[in-house]
């Protein structure tokens, strides 16, 4: 069986997903939207108050971006958007798809300000084949192989020993 904070996935789907929040590493925007039209479109969807789209705009820094269209942004503000969206409906539990990929150095940056932010309040499982990504986000690291966890450990215990190789074949 598969729970999201205590609630079985199998047998109460529904709920489950009011729990989530997830980022795809491939964004799917509807590109000719305003950026306040596609989140007031996602609110109806999961029937959140018009304040929390505008609490989620100023949370992921597209306060100056929002009156633009989705096709106009630049990638780094394509990701706020859809983690705007991800968040809209206050998950619990966040899921994050390589949410850097193809980031200039500046976007990357502010993308794990902002990441490291949303982590003070909720649990977020972030895929990434970057170890950069890893040190600069994460607490804890669980390293999955063929659907079998084969490392669980602390960041900071892979950083304190040096000379442990892990090996992922």
């Amino acid at each position: 069986a598969v729970f999201v904070d205590e609630i079985d996935v199998l047998k109460n789907s529904l709920e489950a997903q009011r729990t989530l929040g997830y980022l795809p590493e491939h964004n799917p925007l509807y590109e000719e939207m305003y950026v306040r039209e596609y989140l007031q479109f996602q609110a109806t969807i999961y029937k959140v108050e018009k304040e929390q789209i505008e609490k989620c705009i100023a949370q992921v820094g597209l306060v100056g971006e929002a009156h633009k269209k989705i096709n106009e942004l630049s990638k780094g503000f394509q990701q706020r958007v859809g983690l705007a969206a991800a968040i809209l409906h206050n998950p619990t539990v966040l899921i994050l798809d390589e949410p850097t990929t193809g980031l200039d150095p500046n976007q990357l940056v502010a993308i794990r300000a902002l990441i490291k932010m949303l982590g003070k309040d909720k649990t977020i499982l972030l895929s990434t084949h970057v170890m950069q990504e890893v040190e600069a986000v994460c607490d804890r690291v669980i390293i999955i192989k063929k659907g079998r966890i084969v490392l669980d450990k602390k960041l900071l215990e892979l950083q304190q020993n040096a000379t442990q190789v892990i090996e992922v074949i």
